[in-house]
């Protein structure tokens, strides 16, 4: 996780933005459950009047109300509100402007007129009803009752209320309040509600508009709602698209430069397959779940944080629900962990493994079909093969048990809530609406720990994939630039000297190459020969900087090629590996591949001198000829003379040639030799060859045995002082032209 953050650093600011858009989404999707509570008890249950204290009212009802208030009391109730002649048929009070928008004067005043308001419903229903025992159905009006029977005909329960002195008044009003105390809360909302209802019809109030207006109002609001998080959420599947696709396109790029400059000991180390590996299928891991973490993970502690701080003010005697179903969901997301997680540790090492057996299965295709060795290479592929489906299916059948397990004690918690909740409406503590708004705050709030849930399962292998391309980015290349990198003189030639040079591979206990010096000046040609193994290729990979010599120093010009930067020094060499090696292009492109802004006639020349210009004429497009990736559209040998060409467009001070002329034929390479030594008269030129007659004319041949050089001199001078030499000789040569070379050599010294 730490990994995946640290790719993420660099798009804090886009991060920042999502989290604003998720918080929008959040609001909305947390807001919408209060609307639908509010539709179903005030649009429905209430007929539309969402205060607790009448906005209107009608004289004679606000008379009636206050015989049940104190006079300090009646006073604030009358500050609150002002008469109305006009606007309605009755004489009326109207709350003042700005009371309605101020929760303190309203809570005050809902303090006040609450129990009076039930109380004149419960006498006026007793009235209507003419039974004075009757069960109103919200409590017995005993006290009231006791009044009515010594009330003389005609006169009214309030009438008489009125000529009461206001000691007595109250007196009983807080006897007839007492039964009230005992009801829940709710209860007592919900008749002040109906009370403020059935005030507004005494003012001829449109009662059904009002409450379809209500419905149609809160209903556009959700709607608002519901498309502003639409857009939001739109907004943010884009924003987290862009910067995982960022992120991978940064980490594709860093891992690219990052390997383009590792050494061959680095290469050594992580192999071709794991590299492609790592540089697709795990920084798409990455890429995947970067996406999901800024959708999902961000977003589930805010939904999350916000559902049970909704959930708490809906109802609070039921958050024991939303701690059983974070309990149950934490055990069933535990227990999945300590069964997949090791799984998810191999599931990488397993793509590895498949890819590495694919790519020698089609590299090496042409001698699997030589040796008929198809069925071997199968079974090898299909046991990778198998080995990572049963992986897979492992992983994927431990997720498909989460989901149905998940909405099981999703809707177990539904079903709980539905439960506990009908209870509590059936007893008046809550409301309808309020039920239904909890149910969905808790499974906003169980859908916000699922998505955590998700990626967590997601997360172990992404955290694995993370850390193979950190691998990659922090492993230190053995082979660098100096701070303070030096110059090679203007006027420089490319003078070759090999200083006492010793070299062994890293993590090796003995040197391959020990003590070698020698001096490869311009116009001359060194050669390198010795039996297979002796250590020709490691000493020219060397000059290069494809490794750095152990002990000892190499110079070009009487500078540390250590103390060069690699993009000085390589422009410097031309290379022809042992293994000709082309890219996907045209014959034009890859010989100028070293020479981007060379001339037509460069090329040509280059390709004249390498002996390719016969039959890249004898091709169709000639030098605009694609060649296929690899190479493998050509012959070796014209491979490898195209190969020779590209070195020669550079126009190097120093030539490389890592046994390049293996795969031509003799007079090919005669002809190729003698072209070369007519264009390089001014350059350094290292041969490594395994054939005497590829050297027989150099300036000077280094025998190498074991690592050490055996002998140094001319072909003439080795036969007959190295006898490294002259056993190679003998094993190329014939007696006839071993003696006549040595013949030739005591005439010269005569």
């Amino acid at each position: 996780m730490r990994k995946i953050l640290k790719f993420l650093k660099p798009h804090m600011a886009a991060v920042i933005s999502i989290v604003a858009v998720l918080i929008v989404q959040a609001y909305c999707d947390l807001s919408l459950p209060a609307y639908t509570s509010d539709i179903v008890n005030v649009g429905i249950q209430q007929g539309g009047v969402d205060t607790h204290i009448p906005e209107m009212i009608a004289k004679e009802d606000m008379d009636k109300l206050l015989l049940f208030v104190s006079q300090d009391e009646q006073k604030t109730v009358m500050n609150a509100y002002q008469t109305n002649d006009d606007k309605y048929e009755k004489e009326a009070y109207v709350l003042k402007d700005g009371v309605i928008k101020n929760e303190k004067k309203v809570k005050k005043l809902e303090d006040i007129l609450g129990k009076p308001m039930l109380l004149v419903s419960g006498i006026e229903s007793m009235e209507t009803s003419g039974d004075t025992k009757k069960n109103t159905g919200m409590f017995q009006m005993e006290e009231g009752a006791e009044m009515f029977a010594s009330l003389p005909e005609g006169m009214s329960f309030f009438e008489a209320l009125q000529k009461m002195p206001e000691e007595q008044r109250l007196a009983m009003v807080d006897k007839m309040s007492e039964q009230i105390d005992e009801m829940p809360g709710m209860m007592v909302e919900q008749a002040s509600t109906l009370y403020v209802r059935n005030a507004y019809k005494n003012l001829n109030v449109d009662a059904d508009k009002m409450q379809s207006d209500y419905i149609l109002f809160t209903g556009l609001k959700m709607l608002a709602l519901a498309a502003l998080g639409m857009v939001a959420s739109v907004l943010v599947g884009l924003f987290a698209s862009r910067v995982a696709a960022s992120v991978g396109r940064d980490l594709r790029s860093n891992v690219f430069k990052k390997v383009v400059g590792f050494s061959n000991g680095e290469f050594d180390k992580f192999s071709t397959a794991s590299l492609i590996t790592r540089s697709t299928n795990d920084i798409q891991q990455i890429q995947m779940v970067v996406v999901m973490m800024l959708r999902m993970v961000l977003y589930a502690p805010i939904i999350g944080i916000g559902g049970v701080f909704k959930a708490l003010n809906t109802n609070v005697s039921m958050s024991w629900i939303i701690g059983l179903g974070v309990v149950l969901i934490s055990l069933l997301v535990l227990t999945l962990f300590l069964v997949a997680m090791p799984k998810f540790k191999t599931l990488q090492k397993l793509v590895d493994k498949l890819n590495l057996v694919t790519r020698e299965i089609l590299t090496g295709l042409m001698v699997i079909r030589a040796f008929s060795t198809e069925k071997h290479e199968e079974e090898r592929f299909d046991k990778a093969n198998k080995d990572l489906t049963k992986t897979t299916l492992f992983v994927n059948r431990a997720m498909t048990i989460m989901m149905p397990t998940m909405m099981l004690i999703m809707n177990g918690i539904s079903v709980l809530i539905i439960w506990v909740g009908a209870n509590g409406i059936n007893d008046g503590q809550m409301q309808v609406g309020d039920m239904m708004a909890f149910i969905q705050y808790t499974m906003q709030i169980i859908m916000a720990f699922l998505m955590i849930c998700m990626i967590s399962i997601m997360l172990p292998r992404a955290a694995v994939s993370a850390d193979r391309v950190d691998e990659i980015l922090t492993s230190s290349t053995l082979i660098h630039d100096p701070k303070n990198p030096k110059k090679l003189p203007e006027n420089g030639k490319g003078v070759v000297e090999f200083d006492h040079v010793s070299f062994r591979y890293p993590g090796a206990k003995e040197n391959v190459l020990h003590d070698i010096s020698f001096v490869a000046e311009p116009g001359k040609t060194t050669a390198f020969i010795g039996s297979t193994g002796s250590g020709k290729s490691t000493l020219v990979n060397l000059i290069p900087r494809f490794y750095d010599v152990t002990e000892g120093a190499i110079r070009i010009d009487g500078v540390d090629i250590r103390e060069l930067s690699q993009h000085d020094l390589r422009e410097k060499l031309g290379y022809v590996p042992q293994k000709g090696v082309l890219f996907s292009g045209t014959i034009a492109s890859n010989i100028l591949y070293g020479n981007a802004k060379g001339s037509e006639a460069e090329m040509k020349e280059a390709a004249q001198v390498a002996q390719a210009a016969e039959f890249i004429a004898e091709k169709q497009d000639e030098y605009e000829s694609p060649i296929a990736q690899g190479g493998t559209n050509v012959s070796g040998g014209q491979k490898q003379r195209l190969s020779i060409a590209r070195a020669i467009a550079k126009n190097p001070d120093v030539f490389i040639f890592d046994d390049s002329f293996s795969a031509l034929d003799y007079k090919t390479d005669v002809t190729l030799r003698k072209a070369l030594k007519e264009h390089t008269q001014d350059s350094v030129v290292l041969i490594v060859a395994q054939r005497i007659s590829t050297i027989l004319h150099a300036d000077q041949i280094v025998v190498l045995d074991e690592g050490e050089a055996v002998g140094i001199g001319t072909h003439k001078e080795l036969l007959k002082s190295c006898e490294v030499y002259r056993q190679i000789a003998m094993s190329q040569l014939s007696e006839e032209e071993i003696a006549r070379d040595l013949g030739k050599e005591e005439r010269s010294h005569e």
